[in-house]
Parts: C-alpha cells; sequence; structure tokens
C-alpha cells in the first residue's frame, strides 16, 4: 500500500516551525507580570509584626500612643516596594518596544529583581532585631514578641520569580514578536508625485491622493 502524501507547507503561510508560537513568550511575560505584581504588594505590606509592653506594630504609629517614637511603617521594606516596580516597568517597556532596547530593559530589570532578593534575605536577618528595638524603645519595656508575616514569605516567593522569569527574557527576547511594527510605515515608500494636467489629477483622486494638498 503506497504511502499518503506528506503535507506541503504553504508558501506563503511558511513552514510549520516558522508558525510555532514565539518561545516562551506568552508564559515567560505571565509570569513575570505576576511575579513582579506580588513583589509589589508585598513590598507595601509590612514583614515583621510584634508587641512589647501594652505596645504593638499596629498600634506604634498612632499619635494617640503617649511617648511613641516609631515611626509609620514599622516593619516594612520600602526598598523592596521600589525594585518590584523597577520590574514590573521592565516588563511593561518590553510590550511596547523592540530591537536590542528591548534586551537591555530586561538587562536592567533582571538587576532589580536580584536586588529584590538580596533585599529580602537582608530583611531576615536584621528587620525583625530593628523592629523589636524600636518597639522596646517606644514601650519602655525590656522585651519584645517579634515574627515574620505570611506577606514576607509571599515576597520572597515573587523575588524567587521575577529574577527566575527576568533572566528567561534576557536569553530569550530576541525571539519574541515585537509590537507596534504593523502602525510602522512601510519602508522606502515614494512620495506621490503631484499630479499635472486635468487627467493626473483625476488619476491621483482615483488612486486616493488629494492633489490639492500640498
Amino acid at each position: 500500500m503506497a504511502e499518503p502524501p506528506m503535507p506541503e507547507s504553504d508558501p506563503e503561510t511558511g513552514s510549520d516551525d516558522e508558525q510555532r508560537p514565539r518561545t516562551g513568550f506568552g508564559p515567560v511575560v505571565l509570569a513575570g507580570l505576576a511575579s513582579a505584581g506580588l513583589a509589589a504588594v508585598a513590598g507595601t505590606r509590612a514583614w515583621v509584626e510584634g508587641t512589647s509592653g501594652q505596645l504593638s506594630t499596629e498600634t506604634a504609629g498612632d499619635a494617640a500612643v503617649v511617648g511613641s517614637a516609631v515611626a509609620e511603617g514599622l516593619g516594612e521594606m520600602p526598598l523592596a516596594g521600589a525594585l518590584s516596580l523597577v520590574v514590573l516597568a521592565g516588563w511593561g517597556v518590553v510590550l511596547v518596544t523592540r530591537g536590542r532596547f528591548r534586551r537591555v530593559v530586561m538587562g536592567v530589570a533582571a538587576l532589580a529583581a536580584v536586588g529584590l532578593v538580596v533585599t529580602t534575605v537582608w530583611a531576615l536577618f536584621t528587620l525583625q532585631d530593628s523592629v523589636a528595638d524600636q518597639l522596646m524603645a517606644a514601650s519602655g519595656a525590656d522585651t519584645a514578641d517579634v515574627h515574620l508575616t505570611g506577606w514576607y514569605a509571599a515576597a520572597c516567593v515573587a523575588a524567587l520569580g521575577c529574577v527566575v522569569t527576568t533572566l528567561l527574557a534576557v536569553r530569550l527576547v530576541p525571539a519574541w514578536p515585537e509590537m507596534g511594527r504593523r502602525y510602522d510605515a512601510p519602508a522606502g515608500e515614494a512620495a506621490p508625485v503631484e499630479p499635472q494636467g486635468n487627467l493626473e489629477i483625476w488619476k491621483a483622486l482615483d488612486e486616493g491622493h488629494d492633489p490639492t494638498d500640498r
């Protein structure tokens, strides 16, 4: 029995390899946006909570607490929020630009993601002691009970996700589709020649040109 003929690729649509989705574009971008978004939210939440005497991290910034010298945002890490916004902005720029500039942008985003990981590790060893010291100084007590919150765990997961996705983007972005090319003017398009005479004027109108627009 004769084997059925193999389907030929359509020259207008290209081969099967050319029709495959660009390597990792959708999954990497979605994962990167999700990681950066989670990191941005976690960066605005308290990573450490605790109490000291009658004072807690939730009431330390309240003006009604007499003698409280604790600044607002106790237990938070603003640097993490700022770095996550840099990563998030990098993904936004990649979606609307093209060429080598996209790789440079993702390189900057990858550096910010690494900085985000360093910030979360640094917070693990320093933030709890800092919060405890401020609580004890404000309450006058000798001890403080502090602990990490779930937002710190979320920040750690998001930071690792940001590093992985941005590094993948640096490697894969040259193969990703570029946005906005359909709106570019065709390269080398010659300017329309101004019509001379009635016949040429009517011909220009028929081709869609306005002979009065000079």
